[in-house]
């Protein structure tokens, strides 16, 4: 029969950024479809107040809207989610935060 070394191993500590997500998720911004507004509307308001969002990720989103009813468009802090949300609101989109 065969022995295999004993080995120790070191405690493993995960570094990270905060990219607003994870255990420091405190809100959601969710867009619900009107029927108000183009496609393009909606990328343009996207790229313009989501943080790090570009055309094809909000073009998904768009999508997603129009097809399912809603979509998660942010997650991260409450302060920025309010941030984010007036400003969608603020373009004519219905919007809630959770």
């Amino acid at each position: 029969m065969a022995t295999f070394p004993s080995t120790e191993v070191d405690e493993i500590i995960e570094e990270g950024t905060d990219l607003g997500t994870g255990k420091d998720f405190e809100a959601e911004v969710i867009v619900y479809n009107c029927d108000c507004h183009t496609y393009q509307q909606v990328i343009d308001l996207f790229c313009r107040f989501i943080p790090g969002m570009n055309s094809s990720k909000a073009f998904e989103l768009a999508w997603r809207i129009d097809h399912e009813g809603s979509a998660q468009v942010y997650k991260g802090s409450k302060k920025a989610a309010d941030n984010i949300a007036a400003k969608l609101a603020g373009g004519g989109l219905k919007v809630e935060v959770r």
